[in-house]
């Protein structure tokens, strides 16, 4: 069984945990996209691990985790992860894969990325983590890949090439002083070294787990609506972040896909800029930002709350071929009288049912809001759906009917046990 876990909204949904816990039933996790500007939050007992590059499957023993040819890598991030884990007992070993194809993140990405966002007018509100800049290079075929870090001269005329260029536009557009070629090159020819025993063909790998019938999860970051053609353009990130994506960004052909599982907040979360139609007002959007603790795993950057749309996740499910739901964070929406949830938008007098494209119409649409009774009782002590508080079986019901999707998963507190499988 090879299955893809997607986000429905605009990523932050809870996909790491979903990740964990499916990963004790397959033999290999891929992350087929993003970079270091995404992170996934596993609680397990007492510690809590947040996941970048590494799949957070990792922490499963016996399994082999691969980093795709769609992710585009900085090293010194992944040398931290690698570290990290390790001074915490997790034998990484031989269970770490990176794609050789995967394109790798150079500080001048980060500064160009930083640089070109102070010059906008309308800014997109990026991480300042290179990844755009990156996957601008994969796309103009001036890129550097992992497989060139394992070959100085290729590596040396590459990087000479792209800092020829690159200097000239720093100094010249940005007033910056430019990158010295003998630092970089011995930095990330150590790199190289460093990382030359995990790097190989993780597509041939992929394909011959496949052929002896090993089971295969796929993890994307971010989500839906932040992917590079179906997200809220231009404020999205840099990559198919939606379910096809990961055949692009695994090597894995299309029809060796059989199941595409979304995960989606029992609420909407967004970080950076762009629209929100159901985004909270101020107050409440604080009082629920603390009680969610909905800051970035990655940046800490305070991520912006609004009831949960319907309008948007309904989307998510056709583009991706959803045929399961995990919803998340149930237990947030613990202690408040009545829930929203938004089912269309109004706009200059017309009804939408479906996601608008047009960001002038999607940014001013109104929210037209169904409302269900909330709860006070505390469901984190829930193991099974029957036991649920019956006004969050209510509202869950009402979502699975609008959403045209089944509910499987049901998160009621941050723990992995604390998920609740239908």
């Amino acid at each position: 069984m090879n299955v893809i876990i997607v986000g429905t909204q605009w990523g932050d949904e809870g996909k790491g945990k979903i990740i964990d816990i499916l990963s004790q039933k397959v033999d290999y996790i891929v992350r087929y996209q993003g970079g270091s500007n995404a992170g996934h939050t596993v609680v397990t007992g007492n510690k809590e691990y947040i996941f970048h590059l590494i799949p957070s499957g990792i922490l499963h023993k016996g399994k082999i985790c691969c980093i795709g040819n769609g992710v585009v890598v900085d090293p010194a991030v992944l040398l931290c992860e690698v570290e990290e884990l390790s001074s915490k007992g997790i034998n990484i070993g031989k269970r770490l894969r990176i794609s050789s194809l995967a394109h790798v993140i150079l500080p001048y990405h980060k500064i160009l990325d930083k640089l070109r966002e102070k010059k906008r007018t309308n800014k997109i509100g990026t991480t300042g983590r290179g990844i755009g800049p990156c996957y601008a290079d994969k796309i103009i075929r001036c890129g550097i890949r992992m497989v060139d870090l394992l070959n100085p001269s290729i590596f040396r005329d590459k990087l000479k090439d792209n800092l020829r260029e690159k200097n000239e536009i720093f100094k010249k557009v940005y007033n910056h002083p430019g990158y010295d070629f003998k630092s970089i090159y011995k930095e990330y020819l150590n790199y190289g070294r460093l990382f030359s025993k995990y790097i190989c063909n993780t597509s041939i790998l992929l394909n011959q787990a496949i052929k002896h019938k090993k089971d295969i999860l796929l993890e994307g970051a971010q989500g839906t609506f932040l992917d590079i053609d179906f997200g809220t353009y231009p404020f999205v990130t840099s990559s198919s972040a939606f379910s096809g994506g990961a055949c692009i960004g695994s090597g894995i052909p299309p029809t060796k896909i059989n199941k595409v599982i979304g995960v989606a907040k029992a609420y909407t979360t967004r970080v950076g800029e762009g629209p929100f139609p159901t985004e909270f007002s101020s107050a409440f959007g604080k009082f629920m930002r603390n009680k969610g603790n909905e800051f970035g795993a990655t940046t800490g950057r305070p991520r912006r709350c609004g009831w949960l749309d319907c309008v948007m996740v309904k989307e998510a499910v056709i583009l991706n071929g959803i045929s399961e739901l995990a919803i998340m964070k149930m237990d947030i929406l613990e202690g408040l009288k009545t829930i929203k949830f938004c089912s269309a938008y109004k706009y200059k007098g017309k009804v939408f049912k479906e996601f608008p494209h047009d960001l002038e119409v999607l940014e001013g649409v109104k929210p037209v809001y169904k409302e269900v009774s909330g709860w006070n009782k505390t469901i984190g002590n829930s193991k099974r759906y029957r036991n649920l508080h019956p006004n969050a079986k209510a509202y869950l019901n009402r979502l699975e009917d609008i959403l045209c999707s089944k509910i499987t998963m049901v998160s009621v507190g941050s723990a992995r046990e604390e998920t609740i499988l239908r």
